[in-house]
Order: C-alpha cells, then structure tokens, then sequence
C-alpha cells in the first residue's frame, strides 16, 4: 500500500487559523493580487492594519479552511477561489471593505497583454523625446509627429487603443514613454462572504467617481422636474421666488398700455360728467367777459 502523504503541521495550524478568522470576522473576501507589486501590497496592508487582516495562502489551504464549513453560503466561494489571491477579514461590511479597497488603488503603467477599461488617446503637443527610433514607433501606431526644436512634436491627437483592446508591444513601449499610466493596481475584490447574514457577493465594483456622477445627474433630472410642477423643496424655493417674480414683472409690462386706457376713458368720463352747474357758470363768465370787451370797444 502506499503510504499516505503526511500534512505538514504549519499547514494545518494554517488551515485552523484561516477557518478561525472567518468565524470571528463579518466578512471574509477574496481578492485578486494580480500585477501588484510588492511594494504596494505591503503598503496596503500597513494602511488596513486596523481595518482588515490580509493572508496570502494557496488555493488548496483556503479549500481545506472552506472545508470546515458544513453548510452556508460561504461553501460557494469555493469555486471562486484561483491563483494570484489573498484572502481578507474583517469586522466591516463586505461593501464598505470593497470601498476602502477602491481608495487604494494606484496608477500604473500598462503591459503587453493587459486588457483596457478606457480608451486611450495620445494628446497633441510637444514632447521630451529625442529623434531616433521612437519616430518609427509613433508611425506604427499611426500618430503623426515632427520634429521641433530638437524634440518629438505630436500634431494632432490621437485615440491608439479602444476599451477592452489588448494592449500590445508598441502601445506599451509609446505609453510608457509619454508616461500614460492607464492601469489601476491595487487588490481587486472577488468576491465576499457576510458571515451575520449568510450571504456571499461577487463581482463587487466600487466606483466612486461613476457613482458620484450618475447621482448629480439623477439630482439635477428631479430638481427640474420639481422646479416644473412647483414642487418646494430647499433646492428649489429660491428659484421659484425668482421665478414668480420675474413672471410678475412681465405681466406687469404687459398690462400697462391697457391701464392706461382706461385711466385716459375715466378723465374723460369725468369730465363729462361734471356739475353743469359749473359749466353754466363758465360760460356765463365768457360771456361777461365778452360783453365788456365789446363795451370797452
């Protein structure tokens, strides 16, 4: 027969300590290390010392620690679970450790093979790079150039690479030149398991600016249409003054050549409408006045 491999002890305390943390913790999730360096992992990690505690084990140590899980949710992220991953804990919300997460990520330059979330454009102007062979590079990927003031000009903009392009040798060798970084490096939630509710979320996406954006354009669509219907609200009560006072005025001006009509129509009507004995008067007066002339002649 033959003999059955022994477990190293450091494996199982391992196996232990992991399946431990998951109890003792809200959340356990699995993130991706994929093209992060060092030095940022370990910075990371100082910075969520006391957020979060990461370990980087293998697949089949994470398996083995699943494994002590009967039942629940958390069995799921076993299929999940890849190369390239570390494994966090912590005593926050899944989505609020995936936010933090977000905050951390770096720029970085791009790689041959890398997949691309944006377009990239290469700008028009002028350039730090001397003649020589970089022209040719800039003629494989169709940006034309010149050469001013003993430096590599680009004159007119460019767009190299669309979203979800591969990024290949010259576009790498140009971007990294021109020191566009279009990457962003960081660790990448995979997914999470919440151990007070018995859930677990994949593909978790935290986009702060994106969301921010769509919020501003959701607040502006219901600020007009509660400014269209005269709903009040604290955004809206100064504009609708304004409004109402601004509408006043143009009433205003539009009824004035008929008030003054009528206030030429009630002069005349008062006028005829005078005491006649006034009137009698008056001419009796004229009349006086013309008799002593005549005398007077």
């Amino acid at each position: 027969m033959a003999e059955e491999r022994k477990i190293p002890e450091y494996k199982k305390k391992l196996v232990e300590k992991i399946a431990k943390l998951i109890e003792e913790n809200k959340t356990f999730m699995i993130v991706s290390t994929k093209g992060l360096p060092s030095k940022q992992f370990q910075a990371i990690r100082k910075k969520l010392r006391d957020k979060a505690k990461i370990i980087v084990a293998k697949k089949s140590i994470i398996l083995k620690a699943l494994d002590k899980f009967q039942k629940g949710n958390i069995l799921r992220l076993k299929e999940l679970v890849d190369r390239d991953y570390a494994i966090m804990f912590s005593k926050l919300d899944p989505f609020e450790l995936a936010g933090i997460l977000a905050d951390e990520k770096s720029e970085a330059a791009a790689k041959v093979g890398d997949v691309l979330d944006k377009d990239i454009e290469v700008e028009a102007g002028a350039t730090e790079l001397m003649p020589g062979p970089v022209i040719s590079e800039f003629g494989a990927l169709g940006i034309p150039v010149a050469v001013e003031d003993g430096k590599v000009a680009i004159k007119q903009n460019k767009t190299i690479l669309k979203k979800g392009d591969k990024v290949n040798a010259d576009a790498a060798s140009i971007m990294l030149k021109l020191n566009i970084r279009p990457m962003e490096v960081g660790f990448q939630p995979i997914a999470a398991y919440n151990k007070e509710e018995d859930k677990t979320f994949e593909d978790i996406v935290i986009d702060k600016k994106g969301t921010l954006e769509e919020l501003k354009t959701f607040f502006s669509k219901a600020n007009n249409f509660a400014l269209s219907i005269g709903y009040v609200t604290d955004e809206t009560i100064k504009i609708l003054i304004n409004k109402a006072g601004n509408e006043e005025r143009i009433i205003s001006e539009l009824i004035k050549p008929e008030e003054k009509k009528e206030q030429a129509e009630e002069k005349k009507k008062e006028k005829e409408e005078k005491n006649p004995e006034e009137e009698e008067k008056k001419e009796n007066a004229q009349e006086n006045k013309s008799e002593e002339n005549k005398q007077g002649e």
